[in-house]
């Protein structure tokens, strides 16, 4: 009827945009790829940097494809599925970022080509899972299995993860501490190993060099002795952790106290102060020397505190506690009548120190920590930032290896495997599936395209070159981009855990396969701020 009597009818809200169809899978899939083009230019040791200025004037410098995504505002809601690709890789395995987006912008790319052949986006999705499975089977079957705690091989590890970052002079020693404070806290669950990253504090600090960074056997508190004369050093310390204030608490309900005379004053107040000193008699009596309260410590306390020559510290964070508890193997007490000599933790050193413009008091040399820190010095606090996001990906790194201990060779070597276990797989296909799984071998590609590119070489020669020898059976022949050349990287000392690859595939996929199936984009109106009510001149009140 509508249509006989030409009354448009209105479906969607006034404002609404929609596209379909081809035009709508281009714009995402533009969207994507030009997210993934970002960051390219950043992945590998010879990648450039990116400036990143926020709305406030904050500089960020970087080649962390999260850090790089995380600061850009994207706006595109396929942009914004790259965006959740790099997280989903971070929170997972902590490295591979930049990665698994050029792999996913790849996969749309060559996706993109198979729709204009009209190649339908479910053949292509179905093609594009299959090969992910064949691709992880491949992984599965050229990884190396080593031992989890094998010192040389997690320190080759995490420095290949920080070779591409601002501080790749410097992995060296770097690297031998996230070991170190890895394998510090590892525990064995079963026949196999547990690593908890929270039980590792990295602290940073601007001033120094990268080289004065340094691994602590215990914990670093970011606060200051409390009362001038209190110790700033106690060796042999024995630490009661404390999460009950050592003030005298107020009632509950209200009460008034009718005092009359100067000397019922002077009672009142000496009462007060007995009650101070009995909380600060049961610390000295337990064998403390050494007193860390989440809450507050009053003035009075601190007072008879520093009598005793106790050093203490005030209001330290709940997760610095747990830290604590777990470096000093002490308790954390919630009632001070509890406090037994067994409670209390043990540190070879407890030391007040001013480190740049600030005090921090280290708690260091304990038996057997369970919980280390990690502070990070360098020239100027873009530097002190990049070195913290490095060490991250390093300290993630030798975890991925220690909890599932089978690592790669770097280079783009399991890439130029996968591709050529696809091409192999592809001829086994009937019907169109078998131009998908060629275009994602093609895709991962890139990765060792991308390597060559941004160390400055020819991207044909290079991919040609890997080819050939991987067709000879050269399994771990991949691009030195130190010298620009095809070479076998476990020579070079090149390694990954094989979880990372994993995830990229397993990322990258995902992600692809999602933003082809829509066909069909509808974007509601703009909300408009609601306009303010007039008023008088000015935007002031009239006044009558």
């Amino acid at each position: 009827m509508s249509a006989m009597t030409g009354t448009p009818i209105l479906i969607l809200k006034e404002g609404s945009t929609r596209s379909r169809g081809r035009e709508a899978q281009h714009a995402n899939i533009t969207a994507a790829r030009i997210i993934a083009e970002a960051v390219k230019s950043s992945l590998g040791p010879k990648g450039m940097d990116k400036m990143l200025v926020d709305s406030l004037g904050d500089v960020t410098i970087t080649s962390d494809g999260r850090t790089i995504l995380d600061e850009i505002d994207v706006e595109h809601p396929a942009a914004k599925m790259m965006v959740e690709v790099a997280k989903t890789q971070d929170d997972e395995v902590g490295d591979g970022t930049t990665t698994s987006v050029v792999v996913a912008g790849e996969l749309l790319g060559k996706a993109e080509e198979l729709i204009n052949k009209n190649i339908h986006p479910t053949l292509i999705i179905d093609g594009y899972r299959k090969a992910a499975d064949k691709a992880l089977e491949t992984l599965e079957k050229i990884a190396m299995p080593i031992d989890p705690m094998d010192k040389e091989f997690l320190k080759k590890v995490a420095m290949t993860s920080m070779a591409s970052k601002l501080v790749a002079e410097n992995r060296e020693q770097l690297a031998e501490i996230a070991v170190d404070a890895v394998l510090y806290v590892a525990r064995k669950v079963g026949d196999e190993y547990r690593v908890d990253l929270d039980d590792i504090m990295v602290e940073k600090k601007p001033g120094e060099s990268i080289t004065d960074t340094k691994l602590i056997k215990g914990i670093v508190l970011d606060k200051e002795v409390v009362h001038p004369g209190m110790p700033r050093r106690v060796e042999g310390a024995r630490i009661a952790l404390l999460d009950c204030p050592l003030e005298v608490e107020k009632t509950e309900f209200d009460a008034k106290i009718h005092i009359e005379t100067p000397e019922q004053m002077e009672a009142f107040l000496r009462e007060e102060e007995n009650m101070l000193k009995d909380m600060v008699e049961k610390i000295a009596s337990a064998g403390a020397n050494v007193v860390i309260c989440q809450k507050g410590i009053d003035d009075m306390a601190q007072h008879f505190l520093a009598r005793k020559g106790i050093l203490a510290v005030r209001r330290a964070k709940k997760s610095d506690m747990e830290k604590l508890s777990k470096a000093t193997g002490g308790k954390i007490i919630t009632n001070l009548d509890d406090l037994k000599p067994e409670d209390l933790g043990y540190a070879e050193l407890v030391e007040e120190r001013k480190i740049g413009d600030d005090k921090m008091t280290f708690i260091e040399g304990c038996k057997n920590p369970r919980s280390v820190a990690i502070l990070i010095r360098g020239g100027a606090e873009r530097i002190v930032d990049e070195a913290e996001r490095s060490i991250h990906d390093a300290l993630c790194v030798i975890r991925d290896v220690v909890q599932e201990p089978k690592i790669l060779a770097g280079g783009g070597a399991p890439e130029m495997e996968i591709a050529k276990a696809l091409r192999n797989y592809a001829e086994s296909l009937p019907g169109r599936e078998q131009l998908a799984v060629q275009s994602y071998a093609e895709a991962i590609e890139t990765v060792p395209t991308t390597l060559g590119e941004n160390a400055g070489l020819d991207p044909i020669d290079i991919i040609s070159e890997l080819r050939a020898r991987h067709d000879k059976g050269e399994t771990w022949t991949g691009v030195d981009v130190l010298n620009g050349r095809v070479e076998d990287m476990r020579k070079l000392e090149v390694y990954e855990p094989s979880v990372v690859k994993k995830q990229v595939i397993k990322s990258a996929t995902e992600a692809a396969s999602m933003i082809l199936k829509i066909d069909d984009v509808i974007a509601a109106g703009k909300t408009k701020a609601p306009s303010s009510p007039p008023s008088g001149y000015g935007g002031m009140p009239p006044s009558y």
